[in-house]
């Protein structure tokens, strides 16, 4: 049972923001389990069939941009939850070399069951929060996960940044190593032989 308290902390690691995001992300899934059950859906199969059910026929790539799980825990999440009757697998009717899922009978069952467990769950852990805490509190782990959800396309971004930085470097550098060649000194040129007298000739006596 998850027992709630308000214990302050003293140490480097209060003032540390993934301690303290990791520490609150277990008692998270700590009253999840609790409310689910230890058969019921794990938080990511959770998230994934919610995710489906909004739009169905989403690929890989889109489920890993609407949860946020990363692409192979994703692809082996998705596997397995296919073999167990949750998710049917498709070709993508937008891209054929892409499989698309939907939701099975038994996936849409198992979400309409896990639906008020897991409300059931946020509301327990917003209850740990003043009222007037809580709106803002959703508010800051919103703006958080946007910035998850940001981070792989800035990375992208500042890959290619860096490239071209390095290329117009090295173009910069070869430029330079042509400009500091010592340059040839013209050929002197070499000076005219002076032109030999003429020899007179002798004059023939009369």
């Amino acid at each position: 049972m998850v027992k709630s308290g308000n214990k302050k902390r003293s140490g480097s690691l209060a003032a540390s923001p993934s301690h303290l995001m990791h520490r609150v992300l277990q008692l998270a899934l700590d009253i999840y389990s609790e409310e689910t059950g230890a058969d019921g859906l794990t938080q990511r199969q959770f998230a994934v069939l919610e995710a489906v059910s909004q739009k169905s026929g989403l690929t890989q790539t889109d489920l890993v941009r609407a949860t946020g799980i990363d692409r192979s825990t994703l692809a082996d999440l998705v596997s397995r939850m296919t073999t167990k009757g949750l998710l049917d697998r498709e070709r993508s009717t937008m891209d054929a070399r892409a499989k698309a899922v939907r939701l099975s009978e038994a996936g849409q069952a198992a979400l309409d069951g896990a639906r008020p467990k897991v409300e059931a769950a946020d509301k327990r852990i917003l209850a740990l929060l003043p009222k007037g805490k809580r709106d803002g509190f959703l508010g800051l782990l919103a703006e958080l996960a946007s910035e998850a959800d940001a981070a792989p396309d800035k990375a992208k971004a500042e890959a290619r940044t860096i490239k071209k930085t390095q290329r117009e470097a090295k173009k910069a550098e070869k430029a330079m190593k042509k400009g500091e060649k010592p340059v040839k000194a013209p050929k002197a040129e070499k000076p005219a032989k002076a032109a030999k007298p003429k020899k007179a000739k002798a004059l023939e006596p009369a």
